[in-house]
């Protein structure tokens, strides 16, 4: 095993150097790192392994745990999703994610990093009990006390502050991860799937889409402050499993709606939380009015875009390709609606 682990990093050196993507015979080998309690369930087993990788990459499983109880399987699985989410956000805006069973429930960037918290805890705060909270800054005093208000299993961060290490060390079981930086979100690596007697492998899902590259298909143009949002929200929509509706007001989400069957129930569903955290919230009116949508894939029909004009959506960003494109740009229009289209598709399966 060991001259097979040296073997394949040899193997992936002149992979690399060749630009061949997908060999004839492919390799891939990793080390133990740790033994997990178990896996998924407790009657299942499981292990961490670490790769070789040439570019030194910034990930949770090469992470410096400084506190708290290990990380279980479970654990390590939502705090790569919340991670890599957060590293899509690489400016200079605060922001941070709070993830939820691999998906995230709220996602908000904001003048402070305590301010994109709240934010982003505001999204769901019912499905934020016990997640995962990363954040793409040095985590610092005022967010640190205010995360530990509710029980949570993992905060990540590139830094922390000592003020803020010592706050969270009150909490023994909570598990601090500093990773030293964000992850290189376009960084080409494969993604491995196990199938039964097979290997699915693809290339990391690295789409990114900027302002020039939409195209406005309504008879509205979406302003300034809805492109902002939309690609917001799109950014979001990325690394919520499929199907994945993103409701999303001044850079935070308002509604999540995953994994569903159907497109037109997940954006009920992010509706339903819209409404539902308004109400807890005391506002005077529903926060998905003015907000806009994030599909990560085209309208089948247009029944899901009609149900997010009625919750109060005023511009959309999807993928487009449908047959029926036609008919959701007719209902866009007749609702008074901006849409756009980005050509690229964010399934996440």
């Amino acid at each position: 095993a060991k001259t097979a682990y040296y073997d394949t990093i040899i193997s992936q050196w002149f992979q690399q150097q060749l630009d061949i993507e997908f060999p004839d015979i492919i390799s891939f080998a990793g080390k133990k790192a740790l033994d997990l309690r178990y896996g998924e369930n407790p009657h299942q087993k499981a292990s961490l392994y670490t790769t070789f990788s040439f570019n030194n990459s910034i990930s949770v499983a090469k992470s410096q745990q400084i506190q708290g109880k290990e990380l279980s399987y479970n654990n390590f699985n939502d705090s790569e999703a919340a991670f890599e989410l957060v590293s899509e956000f690489k400016d200079d805006i605060p922001s941070c994610v709070i993830v939820k069973h691999a998906n995230p429930c709220g996602v908000a960037q904001g003048k402070s990093l305590y301010q994109a918290y709240l934010r982003a805890f505001q999204c769901d705060t019912t499905s934020a009990f016990g997640g995962i909270v990363a954040f793409n800054k040095i985590l610092d005093k005022e967010t640190a006390e205010e995360v530990v208000k509710i029980f949570t299993e993992v905060i990540i961060a590139p830094a922390i502050t000592e003020e803020a290490k010592t706050i969270i060390a009150a909490k023994k079981n909570l598990r601090l991860l500093i990773t030293g930086g964000l992850a290189y979100t376009h960084h080409n690596d494969m993604m491995i799937k196990n199938i039964t007697g097979g290997l699915l492998i693809q290339t990391k899902d690295t789409g990114y889409i900027k302002a020039d590259d939409l195209k406005i298909v309504t008879k509205r143009l979406p302003s300034d402050t809805e492109i902002r949002d939309l690609l917001f929200a799109f950014k979001v929509a990325k690394h919520v499993k499929s199907n994945a509706i993103i409701y999303a007001k001044d850079c935070a989400t308002v509604g999540i709606g995953a994994g569903q069957m159907s497109r037109l129930d997940s954006s009920r569903i992010a509706a339903k939380k819209a409404t539902d955290m308004s109400e807890t919230l005391g506002l005077s009116q529903n926060i998905a009015i003015g907000s806009v949508l994030a599909s990560d894939a085209f309208f089948p029909f247009a029944d899901g875009l009609i149900a997010a004009a009625e919750a109060g959506v005023t511009a959309i960003i999807q993928p487009g390709g449908s047959m029926r494109d036609q008919e959701v740009i007719d209902a866009a229009n007749e609702r008074n609606l901006a849409m756009v289209f980005t050509n690229m598709r964010h399934f996440r399966h």
